[in-house]
């Protein structure tokens, strides 16, 4: 009988040594899932910070060439042409 309660009190120790490690690893499963919305969160605030210093580029692209710049000046007359044809289609849709 002996063995039996032996053996019964090692599969208790056991199964608490698992329940114990299944309770750890939720924790770190929790902290985990936690530091990966916090980096998903700014990784988000990056790309709009990105987008953001990409616009501002551009303009200032736009307005070194409206000074005088020879680089970017392809871009700056397409922009601008670009900008002339929505202004005539806006006309042309009032018109009607």
């Amino acid at each position: 009988m002996s063995k039996v309660e032996d053996i019964v009190d090692s599969l208790e120790n056991k199964i608490s040594k698992v329940l114990h490690k299944q309770e750890v690893l939720k924790q770190t499963n929790a902290k985990l899932s936690e530091e990966l919305a916090n980096y998903q969160q700014k990784i988000i605030q990056q790309q709009e910070a990105l987008s953001s210093w990409i616009e501002k580029y551009e303009a200032l692209k736009i307005a070194n060439s409206m000074l005088g710049s020879d680089e970017n000046k392809r871009e700056t007359k397409l922009k601008i042409n670009t900008l002339i044809r929505d202004i005539d289609y806006c006309i042309a849709q009032l018109s009607e």
